[in-house]
């Protein structure tokens, strides 16, 4: 895991290997794969950004429903590289990925060249959470001087610092290094709490265990939208195939507005499309309806009147949560050298792709 500020969205993978044995693996069986005639497609490289899950379903969706194909693409769907989504997307290894704007912020102070062009969660969906099973914890105050299970990143001490503040405590924890599963190492006693997406671990667990004792971000004094998840490429790719970019975001998008309007069928792709990842169609299912019944990609109401176009980036969300981390001194530089000054989130990511 990188030593340097990661997005949770990176940071949690280890959590979701515990119950579902996820492989990050790119072979699909959809209607683009299969068909035969596809040497006039415009080759394109999607890299997931860790296992397959519902943060990644519009690009399933977009490939199985033949959105790419119609576009005069054909996407390969493939298992993250070791160094990460987004330094493959800045050294041309894929085309595109999915990512957020904090990670890319983060990248762009250590020299590389990537841009947001569709923000598929429009606010944070991550929790903090101990066993509902240790009494000792009711409110974030509670996580003082506890053990923090972390994968080693600036932007989760930050978050936790501030919530524990927030609820009156001092903000001093001990910290432990998850090997692989956040969850065996709060139920071992290794650590006490730890952090996850409430719609994806928080799922796992209310279906299948361990019971959690939750708190969320925005309750407890973190501004903005931590959780910016969407589509990065690039800037060359913007500047030489503005085209190509523009194909594959608005097929993308398609795929997730067939998916927050469909949220059952879409969930039964993603299963039939990745299933290496052996995921239980009740599981994503449920994790769809999670991710509807809260909104997270957007108000449904909003997109159907066209007042909200799903897909567009939140500047303003995303520059608070920006701020609030270089005030916490959790951005560094290629040297590891604090930056004081935050990464404008204005010049991270781009709308000029969607379709409107």
């Amino acid at each position: 895991m990188k030593k340097s500020l990661v997005s949770k969205a990176a940071a949690l993978v280890g959590a979701l290997a515990m119950t579902f044995g996820f492989a990050a693996c790119g072979q699909t069986n959809t209607a683009d794969s299969s068909n035969s005639n596809t040497s006039d497609l415009k080759k394109v490289t999607f890299m997931l950004s860790w296992a397959p899950d519902t943060n990644h379903i519009g690009v399933y969706v977009a490939k199985n429903k033949g959105y790419f194909k119609d576009a005069g693409l054909d996407v390969d769907i493939v298992a993250v590289a070791q160094a990460g989504a987004e330094q493959a997307v800045n050294n041309g290894v894929a085309d595109f990925a999915l990512s957020n704007l904090t990670n890319v912020g983060v990248y762009t102070l250590k020299g590389a060249h990537i841009k947001q062009v569709l923000q598929v969660q429009q606010k944070p969906s991550a929790i903090w959470c101990a066993l509902a099973s240790n009494t000792a914890v009711k409110s974030p105050k509670d996580l003082d001087g506890k053990t923090f299970a972390t994968f080693g990143s600036n932007e989760s001490d930050a978050v936790v610092r501030r919530m524990v503040q927030t609820d009156g405590g001092k903000g001093e924890f001990d910290k432990v290094t998850v090997g692989t599963s956040t969850f065996q190492t709060m139920e071992s006693g290794k650590a006490d709490f730890g952090g996850f997406y409430a719609t994806w671990e928080g799922v796992q667990a209310d279906m299948y265990g361990p019971k959690l004792n939750c708190f969320t971000e925005p309750d407890y004094g973190v501004p903005g939208n931590a959780d910016t998840i969407g589509i990065i490429t690039n800037d060359k790719t913007i500047k030489n195939n503005p085209d190509l970019v523009k194909k594959f975001t608005q097929a993308t998008q398609k795929g997730y507005e067939y998916a927050y309007a469909n949220p059952d069928d879409a969930a039964q792709i993603l299963v039939d499309e990745a299933p290496d990842a052996n995921l239980k169609p009740e599981f994503v299912k449920k994790s769809m309806q999670v991710i509807v019944d809260g909104q997270y990609w957007g108000d449904p109401a909003k997109i159907k009147d066209g007042s909200f176009v799903l897909g567009t980036n939140d500047f303003k969300g995303a520059q608070e949560y920006f701020d609030f981390l270089a005030e916490e001194d959790a951005y560094t530089d290629s040297h590891d050298k604090i930056i004081h000054e935050a990464p404008q989130a204005k010049d991270l990511a781009t709308d000029e792709f969607i379709g409107k």
